[in-house]
């Protein structure tokens, strides 16, 4: 039992270990598919042991790919290249059932110095165009996968060029034009493939190759205006621009009996053969370069993230395009300078005039169109990576305008409740005073438009009239109704105080005058409205603004307290004041009545 367990246990360890710890490979003198076709054989998948093999290289990497039509000695060639025979390197067709599929690497790199760099060379045999059971969209894939990877494309030809290599090219021709291009005197992409003719021919008829070439990319004459023959010119046209990256070269056959290559040693091979190829050694090893991508040279893993990328690309749509290529290699830079966009409004404190809003926004979008411009892939099809961060701009942009109108309608929402409690508060004064209320309406106005910013203050302020002007006109309305009913009861106070409390007749008299005035007045006219208009009346009310409200004083706020301190001297003089200095007064005060008695007697 305990044995059983150790079992499961070993394999469950096993299970969790990283796939290149459990596949490790102790061999890499051989070959490996980094690209493998999925069963439909319509598009490309990757394949871990060539990953692997390509993963270790620590140096920068250049990458020499051969290409061509199926069965056109591809494997062969690269082996010759490798200095390795049949048995040694790249599967060759009529020789192994294991034909290329995909795309393969050496393992082993070659190491060159290179410009005094050193660098790891890999090559990369890729399954040929128009075999059995493929579609067009296969090889098209294949083709531009071994474009944009390499630094040398040998274009491998058996005999002479055929307008569908010329149209084949076309892809290569677009790339070139996206990516190869700069913009503003700054490298934005990868650098181009050295293109290199191999044509495979025995003889040339008094032509030389580049001959060959040159005349294979003359324009076609079309004089009826046949559309198909323009395109074909414009494929020519395009490829003007690869010409000065671009060689031609001839290989001679290296033996009549092909079937027997593998078994045949150099001293057997044509010797014309021999001397070309290693022509053809030196003219590679010449034109090699490291891939640089954004002018950075690339190690194992990122020459491994690059061709990720790549794939990702030919396979996001049902034929691979150079826009889905310009796409995947601009996300990384969308999302960057989307979020430079964003970072920018983050810092806006909100809210904001919508004009001030609209201002910010179009300066934090004009910095990250122009970041985008400076580090951009492709020249052409980059339009629509540039329409795609607009369209994500405005979409950032509309959840700003959405969060400002928020926070602008709460700001102005709490400014308008605060302005409204203070108008109640000043409704219902202990004091009525005219001045007060319109000092309160006045901060509460300034407050309010001062404050309230933002795509909410239209709305609030329209509010704000109508309810202060609602409130104004309430004060007003009860505002002398109540002035006259405090007046009315102060005057008899005053009675009181003057007749019973103080003895002080003038205050008595005083009191008197006025609540017969009020009184009898209203009396007279049949309502107090009419008291409102009368000249009298506004010197009461002037002076009792006066005494009630003004800068130094608000009598509102502190008649309890200044109450309590006249009552506290009142007692204090009624008691102790009048015991201390006797009866003497100059006021005309009430006199004693037992006095009188005795000083008529």
């Amino acid at each position: 039992m305990s044995k059983n367990l150790w079992w499961v246990g070993f394999f469950f360890i096993i299970l969790q270990l990283p796939p290149s710890w459990v596949f490790a490979i102790d061999d890499f003198n051989q070959a490996f598919p980094i690209i493998e076709p999925d069963p439909g054989h319509t598009k490309l998948r990757l394949s871990s042991e060539g990953l692997e093999a390509i993963r270790r290289i620590t140096n920068p990497i250049a990458a020499v790919a051969v290409i061509g039509p199926y069965r056109s000695g591809k494997s062969f060639l690269l082996n010759q290249l490798l200095s390795l025979s049949c048995y040694e390197g790249f599967g060759v067709g009529h020789m192994r059932d294991t034909k290329t599929k995909g795309i393969w690497v050496w393992g082993t790199p070659v190491e060159m110095d290179i410009n005094g760099v050193k660098t790891s060379v890999i090559y990369l045999d890729t399954e040929g165009f128009e075999s059995i059971g493929k579609s067009n969209v296969y090889d098209d894939r294949i083709f531009a996968l071994a474009t944009v990877l390499s630094s040398v494309l040998i274009y491998n030809l058996p005999e002479t060029i055929r307008e569908a290599d010329i149209s084949r090219l076309s892809f290569a021709v677009e790339l070139a034009e996206e990516f190869y291009g700069r913009v503003k005197g700054q490298d934005v992409a990868f650098e181009p493939a050295k293109l290199l003719w191999l044509i495979q021919r025995d003889f040339l008829q008094g032509k030389s190759v580049k001959e060959m070439v040159d005349e294979a990319l003359q324009r076609v004459p079309n004089h009826d205006g046949d559309k198909n023959i323009d395109q074909v010119n414009q494929i020519r046209d395009s490829l003007a621009i690869m010409g000065d990256n671009s060689t031609a070269f001839s290989l001679p056959q290296p033996h009549l009996q092909r079937t027997k290559l593998c078994d045949l040693k150099d001293g057997e091979l044509d010797q014309s053969y021999v001397e070309k190829r290693e022509q053809l050694k030196e003219i590679v090893k010449s034109v090699i370069r490291p891939k640089i991508v954004q002018g950075k040279s690339l190690n194992g893993n990122e020459f491994v993230s690059f061709l990720e990328k790549i794939l990702e690309a030919l396979n996001k749509g049902e034929i691979p395009s150079t826009g889905s290529l310009v796409e995947v290699f601009n996300k990384k830079i969308l999302e960057k300078c989307l979020k430079l966009y964003e970072d920018s409004m983050t810092k806006v404190i909100l809210p904001i005039s919508e004009e001030s809003l609209q201002s910010i926004h179009e300066a934090s979008r004009v910095e990250s169109l122009r970041s985008f411009d400076e580090e951009h892939f492709g020249r052409h099809h980059a339009k629509k990576s540039v329409e795609t961060l607009d369209e994500d701009i405005e979409k950032m942009f509309k959840n700003f305008v959405m969060a400002n109108q928020y926070q602008s309608s709460k700001l102005c929402e709490a400014l308008y409740t605060t302005c409204e409690d203070k108008m109640d508060q000043l409704q219902v004064l202990r004091l009525p005073s005219m001045a007060k209320f319109n000092a309160g309406f006045l901060q509460c106005n300034q407050s309010f438009e001062k404050e309230c910013v933002g795509p909410s203050k239209t709305i609030y302020e329209q509010r704000m009239v109508k309810m202060m002007g609602k409130s104004k006109s309430l004060f007003i309305k009860e505002y002398n109704h109540r002035l006259f009913n405090w007046l009315v009861a102060f005057s008899l106070v005053m009675v009181i105080v003057g007749r019973f409390i103080i003895k002080f007749i003038l205050i008595e008299i005083g009191a008197w005058i006025l609540f017969i005035f009020l009184e009898t007045y209203t009396r007279m006219f049949w309502s107090p409205e009419s008291l409102y208009y009368n000249p009298v009346w506004h010197g009461i009310v002037a002076t009792w603004e006066t005494l009630v409200y003004s800068p130094i004083l608000d009598l509102d706020r502190w008649a309890i307290q200044i109450g309590f301190i006249a009552v506290i001297l009142l007692v204090y003089w009624r008691c102790c004041g009048r015991r201390k200095h006797g009866s003497h007064s100059l006021l005309p005060l009430y006199t004693n009545g037992s006095k009188v008695r005795d000083r008529s007697e």
